[in-house]
């Protein structure tokens, strides 16, 4: 399963909630690919607590691989290569994680041409035959990233393959406008994926929305006062409506994540150590092993 995360804007914690699912995913028993495609910022190196690829590889990296300027992609296994020492300590049970860094000081492709089209089919094609799931992290908007993987998943070699794309968003009114946008407006993942012979309707039925810090409004009532706490349920019942309206409605929801402290300090993997100390919040944590069961559920991608 190819898995393609995307958003409109920057700060939509697509980074970070691709990283915590992909870790769930693993902890699951299933080997995982994570391909840092986000070419101007690669930094899930960071995300993973690899403090030599903060900042992406030096040598090898997804850039220069699509470039040709070298044979393969450079790759990681997390557990082996992380400095954080509960990362490392991971069950019998659970598969591998292996991360497919960008390059460090790399930057976004100014164009695209059919040796880069190429060479991301062959990468894409290899590396879904050796692990069950593939997460693509993409640079954010309407970017040269988004463009070759859809010009990519377009042709044969990929076609047959299973595709997932996952659109991330924060429970805000300019992010939801945002993500719709990317999807339905000019120059849209629908528009560009026709233009390169996708079929739009399926294109649509492989993806779902992810909403990210979303404030549990129920939860802080008591400890609100009466005028926000009702500012507060007017709002969230507007951005629900907002998104319905823009098709961004609860059928077209992967799920959602909750606003956590730690995050807002520091993006990382939470883990089940930072739960137990009291570190994290348990809900947090819940959210990302749903979401990451929910991303491999035959049932929650069946047509409506």
């Amino acid at each position: 399963m190819l898995v393609f995360s995307t958003s409109d804007k920057g700060g939509t914690g697509r980074s970070v909630t691709s990283c915590n699912i992909a870790y769930r995913l693993c902890l699951s028993g299933r080997d995982v690919a994570y391909v840092d495609f986000d070419f101007g910022s690669p930094t899930a190196g960071a995300l993973f607590e690899i403090s030599a690829m903060e900042r992406g590889t030096a040598v090898g990296g997804t850039h220069s691989y699509l470039l040709g300027e070298c044979d393969t992609a450079a790759s990681v296994d997390v557990g082996t290569a992380t400095d954080r020492t509960e990362l490392k300590r991971v069950g019998p049970r659970s598969g591998r994680l292996v991360l497919f860094p960008g390059d460090e000081g790399g930057a976004e492709f100014l164009a695209c041409d059919d040796a880069i089209v190429t060479r991301c089919v062959e990468l894409l094609a290899t590396l879904d035959q050796e692990f069950p799931v593939v997460v693509v992290d993409l640079s954010a908007g309407r970017s040269i990233a988004l463009d070759i993987v859809l010009q990519a998943t377009a042709l044969p070699q990929l076609r047959r393959h299973t595709a997932r794309w996952l659109i991330f968003h924060r429970w805000t009114r300019q992010h939801i406008l945002a993500a719709s946008g990317l999807v339905y407006g000019q120059h849209g993942l629908l528009q560009t994926g026709a233009s390169y012979g996708h079929d739009s309707d399926e294109l649509l039925g492989s993806l779902r929305y992810v909403r990210t810090a979303v404030p549990d409004t129920n939860s802080h009532l008591s400890t609100q006062r009466a005028a926000q706490a009702a500012w507060l349920q007017e709002h969230d019942a507007a951005l629900r409506r907002l998104a319905t309206a823009n098709r961004l409605g609860t059928t077209a929801v992967l799920g959602e994540s909750p606003i956590e402290p730690v995050l807002q300090y520091r993006e990382q993997l939470i883990l089940d150590s930072d739960v137990n100390t009291h570190i994290a919040n348990i809900e947090t944590a819940q959210a990302y092993i749903e979401l990451a069961r929910r991303l491999i559920d035959i049932a929650t991608w069946e047509r409506l």
